[in-house]
């Protein structure tokens, strides 16, 4: 499945190329795929490891974000994160950087495998807080770690209302479009967020959680890892049932502010991703549509 203009061909063969130059101790582990999101294709290696590749060049920076910051944020986190094993650089017929990590067991959370949303709700929450009190050690919000969602929500209205306009008169969403732009310049009117930055995960969504007996046992891919500030961080619980988007908010003493912006956060991304993957991701288009339908459904 192709997303994105100049994606590189990612195979098994290709893997196996790159594997037997840079680490032929690991060549010959069985290799089978592991999933894809917008950014990578995964394969599993063995039963230990994982090998993570950017669909296109310009994918590989965030990569190279993770394996200089994961090590060093990883022990002062109690849930589990992405340990990278191995730095894979160009060759072999793959003109991007790559990873090997450590693989993770757990499976994402849903209904046959969450229980407890409530729990589930303060598991993440504690994650973030534990995530957003880490000292920068020196980071800034500069280059890789200056993601736009750690910024100012309304930079962001030009393209959002590009996207409005674009599901009124080419993508048929189904979606009281009305309601969302609403919403969304109601947010535009808040205050903007003050407050010093901090480490921001960027993209909680469900398919970068992973659950172990009905709790959260570990979180993916830092792509998106950023400084900044915290209200984008908060808008993926709108992927979540009610209940758990509660007792996130509880258990970090969210404001009306901050709460508003997230959810302004999180029309802005839904929207985006409606537009852009509509005809290339279906699964996608679906978890944004869901996760717009829940904040037309709690307006």
């Amino acid at each position: 499945m192709t997303l994105h203009e100049n994606e590189i061909p990612i195979d098994e063969a290709v893997i196996r190329s790159l594997l037997r130059a840079q680490r032929p101790d690991l060549a010959s582990l069985p290799l089978s795929p592991a999933g894809a999101g917008t950014e990578n294709i995964m394969y599993r290696l063995g039963d230990e490891l994982l090998v993570r590749l950017p669909r296109t060049e310009g994918k590989a920076p965030p990569l190279i974000k993770e394996q200089a910051w994961l090590p060093r944020l990883a022990p002062l986190l109690t849930c589990r994160i992405p340990e990278p094993v191995h730095a894979g650089t160009p060759g072999a017929g793959y003109p991007a950087p790559w990873s090997i990590y450590r693989w993770i067991d757990g499976t994402e959370p849903r209904p046959d495998t969450v229980v407890d949303w409530a729990a589930f709700g303060t598991d993440l929450a504690a994650f973030v807080r534990e995530l957003h009190g880490i000292d920068l050690m020196g980071a800034t919000r500069a280059g890789e770690l200056s993601w736009y969602r750690g910024g100012s929500l309304k930079a962001r209205d030009e393209w959002v209302g590009a996207d409005f306009d674009t599901c009124r008169t080419t993508v048929d969403t189904g979606l009281d479009i009305d309601a969302l732009e609403e919403i969304w310049r109601e947010t535009l009117a808040l205050p903007e967020p003050s407050g010093p930055h901090g480490w921001l995960h960027g993209d909680l969504r469900p398919t970068n959680l992973l659950v172990a007996e009905g709790r959260l046992h570990a979180v993916i891919d830092f792509g998106a890892l950023s400084v900044g500030y915290p209200d984008a961080e908060h808008a993926t619980v709108w992927d979540l049932p009610a209940p758990a988007r509660q007792a996130y908010r509880n258990l970090l003493g969210l404001d009306d502010h901050t709460w508003a912006r997230a959810r302004g956060w999180a029309i802005a991304v839904g929207i985006g991703g409606l537009t852009y993957y509509w005809n290339s991701y279906p699964a996608f288009v679906a978890e944004c549509r869901t996760r717009l339908e829940s904040i037309i459904a709690a307006a």
